[in-house]
């Protein structure tokens, strides 16, 4: 059984619930700058061992894996000094925010030997792992395009002050999920090209980075996709429409992947249609606190995954390379925004020296 620490106590919930239900994991501490949310996580799990000092857990020679759940400006510091203390890593995407820090921490993961895993939790939930298995298995046939969208009313957001700062970007906080499922089946994206917007709520609210967007991908071998995200206006009824999917589009068969209603219909290569929906013993395992604000279903599902790949020796995707991998690709839908102009991927990687 590994012994985990936790740092970042916000997302850090879904990850608390996760390993305490989880028989590969035995929590040891965690951790957060402020002592009220230590107190008020210690209170809602009935577990008492925190501290406010990252440095405590780095000491501690009985953590196996650290999971960094801190703002995006802070993962790189983070996940250098988890690796200088021997410790394995699972950092919440994205996984760092300036690919400036990517050389050092390549080169500390290989000489410590020490696995790091990017939590891209939207693979781990029950109707994209059937997706992936069905593929993988060849029910569809050979890919030949992927589409996937986020759409969601976050209007609420706009309430928040932080949300309307100019570091803030939807790009990278909500479109982060679908650019990853496109990643995760054409991996070699060679140029993306994309418009934005802000949108008239947006605007009104004092918003700083557009809220409304559309990308194409192109892959080396001439493949594309396409993804979407809008967060500012109303949606379609989930019946119709789920706020998150993922479709492929295969040469003998189709299927979808709904996020949060846990569906997942599929049209495979005999022409049959088939459609499941989870019942409430499934989303009770995801969804289970108020709503679906937090998700420790997926957490759980990747910190086993990770717990496995150590235990057995294999790489857990997404690894630190993927991960720098889709902050690249990030970054090239971020320049296409700005210049209205295709984006190679290899010319971002080529300006760190990756």
């Amino acid at each position: 059984m590994l012994q985990l620490g936790i740092l970042g106590l916000g997302e850090g919930r879904s990850t608390m619930s996760a390993a305490l239900h989880s028989k590969k994991y035995k929590l040891k501490t965690i951790c957060d700058a402020k002592e009220e949310l230590c107190k008020q996580r210690a209170k809602e799990f009935d577990f008492h061992q925190y501290t406010t000092n990252y440095q405590d857990m780095l000491n501690d020679p009985e953590i196996d894996v650290i999971a960094i759940y801190t703002p995006d400006h802070l993962h790189a510091q983070h996940v250098k000094l988890a690796l200088q203390h021997g410790k394995h890593v699972i950092c919440t995407k994205p996984f760092i925010d300036n690919l400036a820090d990517a050389k050092e921490l390549l080169k500390l993961s290989e000489q410590t030997k020490k696995k790091v895993f990017v939590g891209q939790s939207s693979r781990f939930f029950e109707p994209a792992k059937r997706q992936r298995k069905d593929f993988e298995a060849g029910l569809l046939g050979e890919l030949i395009t992927i589409e996937s969208h986020y759409h969601a009313d976050h209007r609420w957001f706009l309430e928040k002050s932080w949300s309307l700062q100019e570091s803030f970007k939807w790009l990278y906080g909500g479109l982060s999920h679908p650019a990853d499922f496109i990643r995760w089946y054409l991996p070699d994206i060679e140029e993306v090209m994309g418009y934005g917007m802000i949108s008239s709520n947006g605007k009104k609210a004092g918003l700083k980075n557009e809220d409304t967007m559309h990308f194409i991908f192109k892959a080396a071998d001439g493949r594309i996709a396409r993804v979407s995200g809008a967060y500012t206006g109303p949606t379609q009824p989930a019946q119709r429409d789920s706020g998150m999917s993922c479709i492929l589009r295969c040469t003998e068969g189709a299927s979808q992947a709904d996020y949060h209603e846990l569906r997942y219909s599929v049209t495979d290569k005999t022409g049959e249609e088939k459609i499941v929906v989870w019942g409430d013993s499934t989303l009770k395992h995801y969804f289970r606190f108020e709503g679906q604000s937090h998700h420790a279903g997926e957490y759980q599902n990747y910190l086993e995954y990770f717990a496995d790949s150590i235990e057995q020796d294999f790489v857990a995707y997404p690894d630190i390379k993927e991960g720098i991998g889709t902050i690249a690709l990030l970054q090239a839908m971020d320049r296409t925004l700005k210049t209205g102009q295709p984006v190679k991927i290899k010319d971002v990687l080529n300006e760190y020296g990756l």
